[in-house]
């Protein structure tokens, strides 16, 4: 597997190893022994969570607070998405920075998002069916929001924003300035 490092620290794009035939393709899409050589990290995922989504969908953007903080490793299985992330770490030099990165079912990236970034996505394609592990269990306590459009931000959803499909709940989150954040 191959390994991109992105301007936000400890937020990784990993590429897997395909091998191609005539009869398709294969590939590993998580091994915890090649994932902690190649990484270097080594993370016990304990929750697989799946999404179905149509055209326009924007989730986002969440995160859990600690002690129940999740790392995520996030995929497409079926479409394309613009996955989005947000350094809230208040310490960090990227603090209040985000990423977009593409991940779909043709290009099989994979975005590992580390405890302390706040996480969205929105689908580009007809659908888009994701899928990500989580090292930490779901805990509603815990959870935290920061508004998608926050323009303090001014995250690029790669999808017209008057079109966009949002959630009641992410409708309601605070500006990142006024989130409950913990990291």
């Amino acid at each position: 597997m191959n390994v991109i490092k992105t301007p936000l620290e400890g937020l990784l794009i990993i590429e897997p190893k395909i091998l191609h035939d005539d009869r398709g393709y294969f590939f590993e899409s998580y091994n915890a022994k090649t994932f902690e050589a190649t990484t270097g990290l080594k993370y016990n995922f304990v929750q697989d969570n799946q999404a179905r989504s149509t055209k326009n969908v924007l989730r986002g953007l969440h995160y859990q607070n600690n002690p129940v903080a999740q790392t995520k490793l996030i995929r497409a299985l079926e479409g394309a998405i613009w996955d989005v992330v947000v350094d809230i770490r208040k310490n960090s030099a990227t603090y209040g920075q985000w990423f977009g990165v593409e991940l779909s079912a043709e290009n099989k990236r994979q975005l590992l998002v580390p405890q302390g970034f706040a996480h969205g996505y929105s689908v580009i394609t007809d659908t888009a069916e994701v899928f990500y592990k989580c090292d930490n269990f779901y805990n509603k306590e815990a959870e935290g929001g920061v508004l998608y459009s926050d323009e303090s931000i001014g995250i690029d959803w790669k999808i017209d924003l008057k079109d966009a499909i949002v959630s009641e709940k992410d409708l309601k989150q605070p500006l990142l300035k006024d989130a409950n954040n913990q990291f």
